[in-house]
């Protein structure tokens, strides 16, 4: 494996920077099966062999971790399902949350750009019961304290383009291909623009707090399982992402701590379609390259590493 591009890494080697290392060879792995797939409308095919070999990867790994977050919905991976252990260690034990990507639009029968997990401390992803679609906000540490999701569209907006210094018009705002019409309107109203993340709804988050991308907020629809993922990465990063439950007529509201409690976090996703973070997995003769974002709470660093696998 070559890296090409680092982000400001301690000087520090810690535990967690060598097992967020572990954890990016497991999603390459997982992220080159899975592209294998991308065009050829088999989703069930697809989600087989990315968790085949994300859970063979994981085994090798020094720890010993539990799913919460897993593939329960698929009869056809009965693999990193809830309650299943993977690593190899036996202490201290982790929370795992998978995420392998869904379909985007019918037609494309691509899957989502990231496969991706989360290591979190025991009991600190909470992922929340009996929730299925969830409203979902995400924005950097630099927008943390003047978004709120009970608030409007337009209200947000204006308050983000008010801490940037720029013109509402300016203000670029990802939202997923689930989301209502109406919050596009309501976007579109208040003046800003609209774009629809390539990488679905964990790497739209991740864009919305990475410092370099052109994506200002994350708005839209997502499920509850990756919206916890998603929490996930965004933390590492110093943003906040909130999520709006309504179950049985009632309005709920949680944010950053809530779905992530732990101090300590780990995230690594590797792109299998092109993103607006990373290049997708790419095949030549003898060779395949991946890209991949790590993320790490605690020292809070960022890597974005471009491997290259050689084979016969």
């Amino acid at each position: 494996m070559t890296t090409q591009e680092w982000g400001a890494v301690s000087a520090s080697k810690g535990p967690d920077q060598a097992l967020a290392l572990e954890l990016v060879r497991a999603t390459e792995t997982a992220a080159i099966e899975s592209a294998r797939w991308v065009g050829r409308g088999q989703q069930n095919s697809r989600k087989t062999a990315t968790a085949t070999a994300l859970h063979e990867r994981l085994m090798f790994v020094p720890m010993c971790g539990v799913v919460v977050i897993g593939d329960d919905d698929s009869v056809d991976t009965p693999l990193l399902c809830t309650g299943d252990e993977a690593g190899f260690g036996d202490s201290p034990l982790y929370d795992l949350g998978i995420g392998l990507g869904g379909p985007q639009a019918p037609l494309q029968n691509a899957p989502s750009a990231l496969v991706s997990i989360v290591v979190a401390e025991r009991g600190a992803l909470n992922v929340p019961s009996q929730a299925g679609l969830v409203d979902m906000l995400a924005v950097g540490p630099d927008c943390v304290d003047v978004v709120d999701i009970t608030q409007s569209v337009a209200t947000n907006l204006w308050a983000i383009a008010a801490v940037k210094r720029i013109r509402i018009a300016d203000v670029e705002v990802a939202v997923p291909d689930r989301s209502r019409q109406d919050l596009v309107n309501e976007v579109r109203e208040a003046g800003a623009r609209v774009r629809v993340p390539q990488g679905g709804e964990i790497a739209g988050a991740i864009a919305a707090a990475w410092p370099d991308s052109s994506v200002d907020l994350l708005l839209g629809t997502g499920t509850a399982a990756e919206s916890v993922i998603a929490a996930a990465a965004v933390s590492c990063l110093g943003g906040s992402f909130q999520i709006r439950l309504r179950t049985g007529g009632v309005e709920e509201v949680l944010r950053t701590d809530d779905l992530v409690r732990g101090e300590r976090v780990l995230f690594s996703g590797t792109a299998v379609t092109a993103s607006e973070l990373l290049r997708g997995v790419r095949y030549k003769a003898g060779r395949v390259t991946t890209q991949s974002i790590v993320l790490c709470s605690r020292p809070e660093t960022s890597w974005t590493i471009t491997s290259e696998h050689r084979h016969p």
